[in-house]
């Protein structure tokens, strides 16, 4: 018996200690009918978000990811690996999916606050769903279409492939999801087989505006707004990615990364420093700093670029320029989040 109550405390522990939980739905599987059928919901959330759930606490077990929000795996997708990305996504698409739908009965009606965002900007709510549904219905494949508050506050309807989301780095439409429509086959195969018109004409009778009125007041009153208008520039993104491939391994005494890709460096400076950042961060001491950044890696380059036969020498001198522009881009980094 003592073994017993062992191997259930462990699994009792085992179950606990993930990071992330299936949610539950609000309402019975067969409530969404007759637009969703019951089958479907029970495999797509019994199955499916399990699933990405299972894999995601998997993906981020004895890591230092473990102790990051579901915002931070998203707002850095680009550099988590693709399990990461993937079910950090799928997990955060669904619990919203679930959170908008409602039988009609349950819905609540939406807010005067949203309706004038939309007729201002769509000219009517009719029009918004026509926007919506063109999003879903010309996604190649499997994805998503959704409705979000963009980091100027505005609304705006986009698509994201997969299990992306416009959170995420990797999408060059960013903004804060406050509706989203799965159009992914599993979400309406078994009741309307390839025919995702007709599911896309009935999800609407299961929107609850009410929810994505709330979802919309939280948007605009949400820091992550800022940072998502700051973390989209692309051209600093791009100049990131190929210093931390070519600086951590000079941190090692590797230096052939370096030397193989001064030149692109170089290049991804002047693209960046020619490039237009974000408004509220677009100052004069960010500025400078772009142009000293793009100096830096000319002095890179051009070390490179001349011949040496003392290359422990040289080499120490490509370590004292990387780190110079290191310092110079987290510079850069920390005028975007002052």
């Amino acid at each position: 018996m003592k073994i017993i109550y062992l191997l259930v405390s462990f699994l009792s522990f085992c179950v606990s200690a993930q990071v992330y939980n299936l949610p539950a739905l609000p309402f019975s599987n067969d409530a969404y009918e007759p637009y969703i059928d019951g089958q479907t919901m029970q495999i797509h959330h019994d199955k499916h978000h399990a699933g990405y759930v299972n894999n995601l606490n998997k993906a981020i077990a004895s890591t230092p990811m473990e102790k990051l929000s579901i915002t931070d795996l998203l707002m850095y997708a680009s550099f988590r690996s693709a399990s990461v990305r993937n079910n950090a996504g799928g997990h955060y698409n669904h619990s919203l999916f679930w959170e908008i739908l409602a039988p009609p009965a349950d819905q609540k009606p939406m807010s005067k606050e949203l309706e004038n965002a939309i007729i201002n900007q769509f000219q009517s709510i009719d029009e918004v769903m026509v926007a919506v549904n063109n999003a879903a219905a010309t996604r190649f494949g499997s994805g998503w279409a959704w409705l979000v508050v963009n980091p100027q506050g505005k609304l705006a309807v986009y698509s994201t492939a997969n299990q992306d989301n416009p959170i995420m780095d990797v999408s060059n439409e960013r903004g804060i999801p406050i509706l989203g429509i799965d159009v992914w086959e599993h979400a309406y195969y078994l009741k309307y087989q390839n025919k995702r018109g007709d599911y896309l004409s009935g999800i609407w009778s299961l929107i609850n505006w009410g929810v994505v009125s709330d979802n919309y007041t939280a948007a605009l009153n949400n820091p992550l707004l800022a940072e998502l208008e700051k973390d989209n520039w692309l051209a600093l993104k791009e100049f990131h990615k190929v210093m931390a491939q070519t600086f951590h391994p000079a941190e090692e005494k590797n230096f052939e990364p370096l030397r193989s890709r001064s030149g692109e460096m170089y290049a991804k400076a002047i693209l960046l420093k020619n490039s237009r950042p974000p408004e509220t961060v677009n100052n004069k001491k960010v500025q400078d700093a772009l142009s000293r950044l793009e100096k830096q890696c000319f002095i890179i380059h051009s070390t490179v670029q001349k011949p040496s036969k003392k290359v422990d020498v040289q080499n120490a001198l490509l370590f004292d320029q990387i780190t110079k522009a290191h310092e110079i881009f987290h510079e850069i980094q920390g005028l975007c989040h002052d």
